[in-house]
């Protein structure tokens, strides 16, 4: 007896499908294959993650990812560029004035023109340190001080001016003369001096082309114009009305008092006599002058210890 199985019938020489030999190898062979998708995909999910997380990494390290942190930081530089831009604009803080004192040596026109500024500029960012340079260059000015006052955009100045303690005078002018010595000015011979200004006649000659001014005078002749040029007549026991310095050719320095006696105080010099010995010479004049003044005409003092007198001409008897 023939067996008969169930399923399709196959052509002879053909050979079985998978599906035809047995159905457990098919299901082993799917699951086979799921197991090994499954292990294909999941690293590859996780590799890619990798990859993003080191890319966003070196474009942080270039600077190419803006993180709140790295916004916030732009902003504050964007503002402080539009502030800076604001505050430096050529019509923000623009110069509205210029205040300048007034002064006695130097004329308002003189610090405008070292000053140099230009109405509408902006103030903001000033060097005032070149200005004050600057006026410091006119002769008269000890000291200056420039400063910019906001929110009115005004340059102020403040300025020092020298204070003259010698009055060097040469024929019709006087040339004023501060304590270190520099020439800062120039006055008619008529025109009112300060009170404790000396004042000393310079007979040599060619003293007119020494003096210029911002210049400076020698410092031997300010030291001995200032100690005999501050003499009072009551400093040497005198009854004259006043006393006057003057600076000549042949006896050096002078100490006069009008219509009566003429000291001679001599040349100085840090090599040979110095000025040291001037009070010394003051007292011996004082001791020659005393009871001597109406009939002294000449005084010489030599040094502070060793001085003469030569006596008023005795007037010629008349035939009467």
């Amino acid at each position: 007896m023939k067996r008969f199985r169930s399923g399709p019938r196959r052509a002879p020489g053909a050979r079985p499908t998978k599906s035809a030999r047995s159905s457990t190898p098919v299901r082993s062979a799917d699951a086979a294959l799921g197991r090994q998708t499954r292990g294909l995909v999941g690293p590859s999910r996780r590799s890619d993650g990798n990859r993003a997380r080191a890319a966003a990494a070196r474009l942080r390290a270039q600077g190419r990812i803006v993180t709140p942190a790295r916004a916030a930081a732009l902003l504050g530089m964007l503002a402080s560029g539009f502030l800076f831009s604001f505050v430096t604009g050529p019509t923000v803080f623009g110069l509205s004035r210029t205040e300048v004192p007034n002064l006695t040596w130097t004329q308002p026109q003189l610090v405008r023109d070292k000053l140099a500024l230009i109405a509408g500029s902006n103030v903001f960012g000033l060097d005032t340190v070149p200005l004050e340079a600057a006026l410091g260059t006119l002769p008269a000015v000890a000291s200056a001080d420039v400063s910019v006052s906001l929110p009115d955009a005004a340059v102020v100045v403040r300025i020092e001016e020298r204070r003259p303690v010698l009055a060097w005078q040469v024929a019709d002018r006087r040339f004023l003369v501060d304590r270190e010595g520099v020439v800062f000015a120039s006055v008619e011979v008529k025109a009112a001096l300060a009170a404790g200004v000396a004042v000393v006649e310079d007979r040599r000659q060619g003293s007119a082309n020494l003096l210029v001014i911002g210049g400076r005078i020698d410092a031997v002749d300010l030291d001995v114009a200032t100690r005999l040029g501050s003499l009072t007549p009551a400093d040497v026991g005198s009854s004259a009305a006043h006393l006057s310095v003057a600076a000549t050719e042949s006896d050096g320095f002078v100490v006069i008092a009008p219509g009566a006696w003429t000291a001679v105080f001599g040349f100085y010099s840090p090599a040979t006599r110095a000025t040291d010995i001037i009070p010394g010479q003051v007292r011996l004049l004082r001791s020659l002058l005393d009871g001597r003044e109406a009939t002294a005409s000449r005084i010489i003092l030599a040094s502070e210890t060793d001085g003469t007198y030569v006596p008023v001409p005795t007037p010629k008897p008349t035939t009467r």
